[in-house]
């Protein structure tokens, strides 16, 4: 036994526990195969798709030439930062980007939880089922035949909403070509699209409230108001937290998708985001390193939006302010 010690008295502490760890580790990946081959396929998409072409993020150092290929290309160092930074619509891209993100969290987030509220205290069974499938199907329409119907139902000639407005005695804005209206067009109609499909996950987690708690709550002489600020309410604050943080994590991510087709020279003023500037740059102007340098600002201020408020609602959450 003494000799067993002394022979392996010579040997590094920490050896023998990483050789034992890693034999775990592949004894535990063989033992479980079935399910790393299950999770294989999201692994490589996330791999390939998404992880694979960040090694192109280094053109945004770079004056990439095409024919010389990412290695070749020479270093600049951050001059394409700094050209983005000190031209003149640098304050205008951010603040439409900003501003349309804002205003798209303060009136798209709560309707949702609102309309999941609604849906809960809905008794009947096929009015409900009804509303439910009428708020949902704005979802599945693409994004194209969505910008579509928003051109045709607020065209000043033929659009349907122009001959409402009329019709009550009063003159139509013209929704297309003024600037002031672009945020309230594309803000309302991403409500229109999105708010009944964000409602599935409200009405998730209502369905996991005990119905004895409102039971107990009649019995007490509670009202419907009362039952849904201290029962219904409570419950979906968790929720609305991590939606909340996902949405702070994407708030200079305005997909340019519906922007670009809603826009036109005349509102370019208010429309002009930075996902717009850079399909620009990068795919109709072909300054590639430029357009990547604007993107890689944009997914780092995201980044540490995310960040931040992950922090202020985790610090909230200890505080126990709700």
């Amino acid at each position: 036994m003494q000799e067993t010690n002394t022979a392996f008295a010579g040997r590094p502490a920490a050896a023998m526990p990483t050789k034992r760890k890693g034999k775990g580790l592949w004894k535990r990946i063989i033992m479980n195969w079935e399910l790393y081959l299950f999770i294989a396929p999201a692994f490589l998409y996330f791999l390939i798709f998404c992880y694979g072409p960040m090694y192109g993020i280094q053109i945004a150092f770079k004056n990439f030439i095409p024919t010389k290929g990412i290695t070749g290309s020479p270093w600049v160092g951050f001059d394409h930062f700094v050209r983005f930074f000190h031209s003149y619509y640098f304050w205008d891209l951010l603040w439409n980007t900003l501003s349309i993100s804002l205003y798209s969290l303060a009136i798209g987030f709560p309707i949702p939880i609102i309309l999941a509220l609604a849906f809960n205290e809905v008794r009947n069974g096929f009015f409900k089922k009804l509303s439910q499938t009428v708020t949902y199907a704005p979802h599945f329409i693409s994004m194209v035949v969505m910008a579509g119907m928003i051109i045709t139902f607020l065209s000043p000639s033929t659009g349907i909403v122009t001959h409402m407005i009329e019709g009550l005695g009063l003159k139509a804005p013209d929704f297309l070509t003024d600037p002031r209206w672009f945020k309230t067009m594309y803000v309302f109609s991403d409500v229109w699209q999105s708010a009944g499909w964000g409602t599935i996950i409200y009405l998730a987690a209502l369905s996991g409230v005990d119905p004895g708690l409102h039971e107990a709550a009649i019995i007490d002489g509670a009202s419907r108001f009362q039952r849904l600020r201290h029962i219904n309410i409570p419950v979906l604050i968790p929720t609305m937290t991590i939606l909340l943080i996902l949405n702070m994590g994407s708030l200079l991510g305005v997909g340019f998708e519906k922007i670009l087709l809603l826009q036109n020279p005349l509102n370019m003023s208010s429309s002009d985001v930075i996902s717009t500037f850079v399909y620009r740059s990068g795919l109709v102007d072909a300054q590639y390193s430029f357009s990547t340098a604007i993107g890689l600002f944009n997914s780092v201020i995201n980044a540490v939006l995310l960040i931040v408020v992950n922090q202020i609602v985790r610090r909230t959450s200890e505080n126990s302010l709700w």
